[in-house]
């Protein structure tokens, strides 16, 4: 299935970045097809896929919740404390990832998709986007966020932003940038700003 023929926007931040919020911004208020890399990743370790039982073959029952479905902190803790067990899976999962975004983009009917991943940059899924757009936002402010929307240590935080790309590393791939470092309505703001530039630019019009 091809997707060379959509114009496919690359949306990306760390966590607590608020990339979820901008790319709800483009969804509810612009129509734009959104294609979220994390909801897919949860689509290939449901109970019955071959990748679920691949999982629990190396780390044990552990890793599953009493309904047999994949228990996601159990297993993030256990990966986050060993890089080559990170590695593991993501070998594992990240083709079987790409297939299923490649396979929903590719349904996209808007004038432009978003692919929303937090691995943006790191999984190469950006080689599929015409553009990445970056939400950044201070360290400082991703822990803070973090820590109280999921109810974590901060030891577990500073983990996960190693394991992502570094701040920089995100910003030298950006063709866009968003800095949500202020309120939603900010936020708001430079979503709707892009969305006619990205308009423009897939209908081949002047931006």
């Amino acid at each position: 299935m091809s997707i060379s023929n959509s114009f496919i926007i690359g949306l990306t931040g760390g966590i607590g970045s608020g990339k979820s919020a901008a790319a709800a911004r483009f969804a509810e208020a612009h129509d734009i097809h959104v294609v979220d890399a994390d909801i897919k990743s949860r689509v290939v370790v449901e109970p019955g896929r071959p990748a679920l039982r691949q999982i629990v073959d190396r780390f044990g029952d552990a890793v599953l919740q009493a309904d047999g479905s994949l228990n996601r902190a159990a297993l993030r803790e256990r990966v986050f404390q060993v890089a080559d067990e990170r590695r593991w899976l993501e070998q594992l999962l990240h083709p079987l990832i790409r297939e299923e975004i490649v396979s929903d983009l590719a349904s996209a009917d808007s004038p432009y998709a978003l692919l929303v991943s937090p691995l943006l940059v790191e999984s190469g899924q950006y080689q599929m986007t015409r553009r990445v757009l970056v939400v950044d936002v201070p360290e400082a402010l991703q822990i803070a966020r973090t820590t109280a929307r999921d109810q974590v240590p901060e030891e577990q935080v500073r983990a996960i932003l190693q394991a992502q790309a570094q701040r920089e590393d995100r910003l030298r791939h950006a063709d866009d940038v968003i800095t949500n470092d202020q309120d939603l309505a900010a936020l708001h703001r430079q979503v709707d700003q892009l969305h006619q530039f990205y308009l423009a630019l897939s209908t081949g019009a002047k931006p």
